[in-house]
């Protein structure tokens, strides 16, 4: 018998909307016939107070006691994996990402945006990269490799599983990033992106080895550059130097606290300009780096990490983000393009937007706001899962 979750009185009612997450505080209890079969992880089928089924997914432990994988009472097996990678590269097809030469590497399933929550497989080129954010999806990480090569064919080489740092570290699953299938010979490879050109390893990169969510961000980031002097901080792998130096900037200046990956945005702006390019890469403290800056800039890039995994930590979330877009606000040149974002989940497109500003009045500055940004269509939204929309970016004008 499968384990069942029962839920307590009227709390399926979101489910009835669709919404793909259980919370404990929603489970009255569970039957299953023995113990063992309530591993996290594990399929567990949903009902009703009154007994009805309404939902099947995987079993975890936590706030989010069941990600919802089907609403349908259907067998999770070969064939719903297909399925389901399936309609997540229909929808890359429709994007026109499938066929786009001057774009090899893209999200192919993006968790909940996709019906498959606890997941996230990256693109590069003939490689599919794995991220199992639950224990259920890493225990079903080889059905999902499985489903990619019937899917993509010989479109696909190999599947990274990099599900170490992203599994459940109480789900004890002792995860071992590796090649589910096929393999490669070299660490480093070259994936174009808009017909630039950079330096992904998924083996060691952080993520899955580059920030595919900021892809048509970066593109406007090069309408703006031309003529003007570039600062680009928590430059990451250089992302957004390289499209400002492909629309004409003046001049860019890579900052971050990691040495490495300073290293590797002079690899990438050597990749595409060579090594006459007006680029200074920095190793340092991106928030200490803007507290004197001068009026040196007139377009600043502020693409922090996270600042907020969670709702405990909001508060001083939203005073890091005010204290940074202060510092720039109050120093960029007349005249100037701020592009500022948040990645904190946590942290709504609301709360950004009232945090930012506050930091243009702590600036003293007049601000208007040119673009409102947000992820990719590869980075879907699932319209009954809102919380999927995590990533928030203003594109400001400051007189």
């Amino acid at each position: 018998m499968t384990p069942q979750i029962h839920l307590r009185k009227g709390k399926e009612e979101s489910l009835l909307r669709r919404h793909p997450w259980i919370f404990s505080g929603a489970v009255d209890y569970i039957a299953a016939e023995d113990e063992s079969e309530i591993r996290e992880g594990a399929v567990v089928d949903v009902y009703t107070h009154s007994g009805d089924f309404i939902a099947r997914g995987h079993y975890q432990i936590g706030s989010i006691a069941v990600r919802v994988l089907t609403f349908r009472d259907e067998p999770i097996e070969a064939a719903w994996w297909e399925r389901r990678i399936a309609a997540a590269w229909d929808v890359r097809r429709t994007l026109g990402l499938s066929d786009d030469g001057d774009t090899t590497c893209f999200r192919l399933v993006h968790g909940e945006g996709d019906s498959l929550p606890g997941l996230v497989i990256d693109l590069y080129g003939r490689t599919a990269v794995v991220q199992c954010h639950s224990a259920g999806m890493y225990r079903a990480r080889l059905d999902v490799a499985a489903a990619l090569h019937a899917v993509l064919g010989d479109r696909l080489e190999a599947v990274y599983d990099k599900s170490s740092q992203t599994v459940p570290f109480n789900a004890r699953l002792g995860a071992v990033d590796g090649y589910l299938r096929g393999a490669s010979e070299h660490k480093t490879h070259t994936v174009r992106e808009h017909g630039l050109q950079f330096l992904v390893n998924w083996e060691e990169g952080q993520k899955t080895g580059f920030f595919l969510d900021q892809r048509e961000n970066r593109e406007l980031v090069r309408r703006y550059a031309a003529g003007r002097t570039v600062l680009n901080t928590f430059c990451y792998t250089g992302g957004f130097s390289v499209y400002a130096l492909a629309g004409g900037a003046r001049e860019v200046c890579s900052v971050d606290s990691s040495e490495r990956a300073v290293r590797l945005a002079g690899e990438n702006v050597r990749l595409n300009f060579g090594d006459a390019a007006p680029h200074t890469a920095l190793a340092a403290d991106a928030v200490e780096y803007l507290k004197d800056i001068g009026d040196r800039y007139d377009l600043i890039i502020l693409d922090p990490p996270a600042f907020a995994k969670h709702h405990k930590v909001l508060g001083n979330a939203v005073q890091g983000y005010k204290r940074l877009n202060a510092r720039a606000l109050s120093q960029i040149k007349s005249g100037g393009i701020l592009f500022t974002f948040s990645c904190s989940q946590a942290v709504s497109k609301e709360l950004f937007r009232t945090t930012v500003f506050s930091a243009a009045a702590i600036a003293g500055r007049k601000v208007r706001i040119l673009h409102q940004l947000t992820q990719p269509a590869d980075h879907p939204i699932d319209i009954y899962h809102p919380e999927g929309e995590y990533l928030k970016g203003l594109v400001l004008y400051v007189e």
